[in-house]
């Protein structure tokens, strides 16, 4: 048995894994407003990309080929989902409400130099405090902790900033 069609199929898996991982990085940095950076990532994704195919195209016939071609799209899918979510580029909005313990969690967020504008709300059963703090994503995670640690009751949503403008960005900015 020759090897050379399965190792055909492992370039193509691994060129395909390569080029798909970085075209999910790369509408990211579109996303985030980065076109320069965008665009020389996607110069080399689609090199990748041409290098890919055409092996499959000139060799269609190879079964390791398109089996190559079409797994290594789904696990570039995969790894750059998961590349995304260990960047954690850009912001969020992290958006807590509390029926009790928004004043500590407000003054929490402050002193570990988080940005944090609180205003009041009217829940189902009467007053609540609802908290906004721009941070990193990467920061969300702390945020998440100190506010259920104050109150593990509140309500938390996080939401992706596109863009952010002045403002106090404590920690975040550095």
């Amino acid at each position: 048995m020759s090897w050379q069609p399965l190792l055909g199929g492992l370039l193509i898996f691994s060129l395909r894994l390569i080029d798909v991982s970085m075209g999910t990085v790369r509408m990211l940095m579109v996303v985030r407003g980065r076109k320069f950076l965008a665009a020389l990532i996607g110069f080399f994704e689609v090199m990748i990309f041409l290098l890919a195919i055409s092996k499959v195209v000139r060799e269609v016939g190879n079964f390791w080929n398109v089996l190559g071609y079409c797994g290594g799209f789904a696990t570039g899918t995969i790894v750059g989902m998961t590349l995304e979510q260990r960047l954690a580029l850009g912001f969020s909005v992290v958006r807590i409400i509390s029926k009790t313990r928004w004043l500590e969690i407000t003054q929490a967020l402050r002193q570990e130099s988080f940005g944090a504008t609180q205003v009041i709300g009217e829940g189902k059963d009467g007053p609540v405090g609802i908290i906004y703090s721009i941070v990193r994503r990467r920061q969300v995670p702390a945020v998440v902790a100190l506010c259920e640690r104050l109150d593990p009751q509140a309500f938390i949503t996080v939401e992706e900033a596109g863009q952010v403008y002045r403002g106090y960005l404590g920690r975040a900015v550095k």
